[in-house]
């Protein structure tokens, strides 16, 4: 009897952080997890990896909320080219969210092809993952 009474009180730690976790107040503010691609690329490297992680946790804790998956490309290269290219980054990113265990009819993958860069070019090279979207 005690040995169970100490697995159950072991358990309820876990039980309340589960329960905080998926109060969906913790979506308010939350900024887009954003990763971001070499030119011309849609290869996802390890610092990448580990924002889409974070991003799975997060999305997995709330089931009931959609994730849009926004993928965007630099100005040079063409129109064309380059919607094509933000569109396959943002099915990359879809793609490794599914692998780690969120389901794909949560998710709607954009394209918004290219974007114009102000100051640092690779903001354009990016793919922005929101959970619980508008």
């Amino acid at each position: 009897m005690r040995r169970r009474a100490f697995a159950l009180a072991g358990l309820l730690p876990a039980v309340i952080l589960a329960a905080c976790a998926a109060d969906p107040r913790e979506l308010v503010g939350q900024p887009p997890r954003v990763v971001f691609f070499e030119v011309d690329s849609v290869d996802l490297d390890e610092p990448a990896l580990a924002v889409l992680a974070d991003a799975a946790r997060l999305a997995r804790r709330h089931p009931e909320v959609p994730v849009q998956v926004r993928g965007y490309a630099g100005p040079a290269g063409g129109a064309a080219f380059n919607r094509e290219l933000s569109q396959r980054r943002a099915q990359q990113v879809a793609d490794e969210l599914i692998k780690r265990g969120v389901a794909a009819s949560r998710i709607q993958v954009i394209g918004r092809g290219p974007v114009p860069f102000d100051s640092v070019p690779i903001e354009s090279r990016r793919v922005e993952v929101i959970i619980g979207y508008p």
